[in-house]
């Protein structure tokens, strides 16, 4: 990948007019309020490293690798700058020019291979339950992980010992009339830490009518490398994803996690294939492809009788960055939960913020993400609701981690889950 020729290095650097638009939106100009932590002083650093200005060093990448690429200074930048996308470029650049150890057996070794990270989250889960985490804390061996994992570790506390595809079939067949042939793009995050999620989604589906087929040679989505320095590894993994999935008929391509489908809309696509062979297959893939929300209610029109023995209850709702800022989804997922009766939906304060996980983000950059996180928690306590719900993985264990330090005892819960629940009551 050459950064200078990418084309948001060559076409947008110039459209920043240092307005500062984008520092009254970002959660961490708004914790820091250092110039270099904001959106245009980032702009301003890859301007500079594309000019020779400033070298790639890794002092350069930990500034950009503040950033939580939650794409809210890109969707209020006057000048239509994709803010997110000049800062992932960069730090492509500057990992490609210090690489590590640690991250190529994490992104490289590991998390390209599904097989191996499904034994990885198993041999964890199996280390919860024997106590070993627990005891590793009170010992203070977890004090020995490197950088931000000694506190981010306390996240990973419940990890399911069986992950999705261990307990959905390949192909689901319709319960009724088949309607649709669906492709259902069953994500990492999903897969191994909230395969509920996926029972439920795929319940869901085939009781209206989709015949839901989850590829077995399905590999990561990419966003996680794409956020960490490691576009060439994404773009390997999506033109492995798009030719497994281009290879069946499907109608529609869902998915249940906001940054998979992200991953695999048009822009991201265009982001890392234009100009390349790929180019014309990635968009016709991206074309078929719907968060599970917006398919619900677009395509199946999901319709529910209401029981005389409905339970009211008391729900609020999180948009994740990249469902409500990377695709401009916000009012499929309200729809669905108001559409399931005896669901009261109360709107927590500015719930089109971060909640500070970003995928990879809690891990590296663990109290930031903390600060972040509390004021989210703040606004949904202050909601009274019962259940907290959103529409991915990355959200929900930051969420449930957050109402965990926060004593709130709510079940976070994607908008799916609720309607499986109400079929099945």
């Amino acid at each position: 990948m050459d950064f200078k020729k990418l084309p948001p290095v060559q076409e947008q650097l110039m459209k920043c007019v240092r307005c500062g638009k984008c520092r009254s939106v970002c959660p961490v100009f708004a914790e820091v309020g250092i110039e270099t932590t904001a959106p245009r002083g980032h702009v301003f650093m890859v301007q500079m490293l594309r000019d020779g200005k400033v070298e790639p060093t890794n002092e350069v990448y930990e500034r950009l690798g503040q950033c939580l690429l939650c794409e809210t200074c890109s969707i209020n930048c006057p000048s239509g700058i994709d803010v997110h996308e000049l800062n992932a470029a960069a730090r492509s650049y500057i990992y490609d020019n210090n690489p590590s150890v640690g991250k190529e057996l994490l992104f490289e070794t590991l998390w390209t291979k599904p097989a191996m990270l499904r034994s990885s989250a198993r041999v964890m889960s199996a280390a919860q339950k024997l106590g070993l985490q627990s005891l590793a804390r009170k010992t203070g061996l977890t004090k020995i992980l490197p950088g931000d994992l000694k506190e981010a570790e306390q996240m990973m506390d419940n990890i399911p010992s069986k992950s999705a595809r261990s307990r959905l079939s390949e192909i689901n067949l319709a319960r009724e009339e088949k309607k649709y042939t669906v492709g259902y793009f069953l994500g990492c995050g999903t897969d191994l830490f909230s395969p509920n999620v996926a029972v439920a989604a795929v319940d869901v589906l085939t009781r209206n009518g989709c015949e839901v087929i989850i590829p077995k040679d399905m590999k990561c989505c990419g966003l996680p490398h794409i956020a960490n320095g490691k576009i060439e590894t994404a773009q390997k993994l999506a033109a492995h994803n798009i030719k497994v999935l281009n290879a069946y008929d499907f109608d529609y391509i869902v998915t249940d996690c906001a940054s998979c489908s992200s991953a695999l809309s048009r822009k991201n696509m265009e982001f890392l294939f234009a100009g390349l062979k790929i180019e014309d297959a990635a968009l016709a893939l991206s074309e078929k492809v719907l968060d599970l929300t917006v398919f619900l209610i677009d395509v199946l029109d999901i319709r529910l009788p209401q029981k005389k023995t409905a339970e009211k209850i008391r729900v609020t709702y999180h948009d994740p960055c990249h469902l409500a800022n990377a695709q401009l989804i916000k009012d499929h997922p309200r729809e669905l939960l108001r559409r399931i009766p005896g669901i009261q939906l109360a709107e927590m304060k500015a719930p089109n913020t971060c909640c500070g996980g970003s995928g990879t983000y809690s891990t590296t950059h663990y109290e930031m993400s903390m600060k972040i996180l509390d004021k989210k928690m703040d606004n949904a306590m202050e909601t009274g609701a019962k259940i907290l719900t959103t529409c991915c993985p990355s959200c929900i264990m930051q969420l449930s981690y957050g109402c965990k330090r926060h004593n709130w005892d709510v079940q976070v819960l994607h908008p799916v889950e609720l309607l499986s629940r109400y079929y099945q009551s």
